[in-house]
């Protein structure tokens, strides 16, 4: 199975890879035409490129600390009969510039250490500014439908999947749920996943694209940059939103229990 990080080889010790795809195949299909080695029909061992992958020990792709382990393996069932350790520095050499292209696409240092915000102190007294953010969330999650964690799911997936990678995009997810998705699911109920994937969404500041949303269209034709902004400042502010099971209440969580701090009458929110 491929994984990031993915490259081919050459004989003539060419690597090609390419942040976001992690096959091996998809990786030949871009770079096949660039180069006559990649377009060999020899058999093993006669052929002139080889498939690489570098991946963590541990399986944690998040952490790039130096002393971090990454195993270099050749991921053929017969190597090559050229393929020798030399060939190894410029494959660890792009694996280099791999790192720095795909880790420049997410906010490594939070996603390594998650804000959970039940254990922010929350603010004193609820405010117009945060009663303003919930009523733009509350209008995010009806313009999307009750399947808004699907949606932005699916918004920051396919970016995931464009920039770093399924398997560094994966580490992500995990890292924020078992750091902080599930004490605030289990706290919050059901509605909280929304605001646990714009969370995530966040951890992307470099997306240009979010799927199933259109900019020109209220309420997003009104929000600049993310369109799950209100959701992630309220939860960097210590506050959860919620909703009753008739989407008639909303409601502010905050504190170390996630206890209701706020709550506001839909029809009232949506006429402040």
């Amino acid at each position: 199975m491929c994984q990031a990080y993915s490259c081919l080889i050459t004989k003539s010790k060419k690597v090609y890879w390419k942040a976001g795809v992690d096959s091996h195949s998809d990786i030949h299909a871009l770079f096949k035409k660039k180069d006559k080695e990649l377009n060999d029909d020899k058999l093993p061992p006669e052929n002139t490129f080889a498939r690489v992958e570098i991946t963590p020990d541990d399986g944690n792709y998040l952490n790039i600390d130096p002393d971090h382990k990454w195993t270099l393996r050749v991921d053929e069932e017969v190597k090559p009969k050229w393929w020798s350790k030399s060939y190894e520095k410029p494959c660890y050499e792009a694996f280099e510039l791999w790192k720095n292209k795909v880790y420049g696409q997410i906010r490594l240092e939070e996603i390594n250490n998650p804000i959970h915000p039940f254990k922010l102190t929350p603010p004193k007294k609820i405010t117009q500014k945060h009663m303003k953010l919930l009523k733009e969330w509350a209008s995010v999650w009806a313009s999307v439908g009750a399947s808004v964690g699907a949606s932005v799911g699916a918004s920051v997936g396919a970016s995931v999947r464009a920039s770093v990678g399924a398997s560094v995009g994966a580490s992500v997810w995990a890292s924020v749920w078992a750091s902080v998705g599930a004490s605030v699911w289990a706290s919050v109920g059901a509605s909280v996943w929304a605001s646990v994937w714009a969370y995530i969404s966040y951890q992307f500041p470099k997306i240009k694209t979010w799927k199933y949303i259109d900019k020109r269209k209220a309420p997003f034709n009104k929000i600049k940059g993310n369109p799950f902004r209100s959701a992630i400042q309220l939860w960097r502010m210590g506050l959860i939103p919620s909703y009753d099971k008739y989407n008639k209440v909303w409601r502010l969580h905050g504190g170390p229990k996630g206890e209701i701090l706020f709550e506001i009458k839909k029809s009232k929110l949506e006429k402040l």
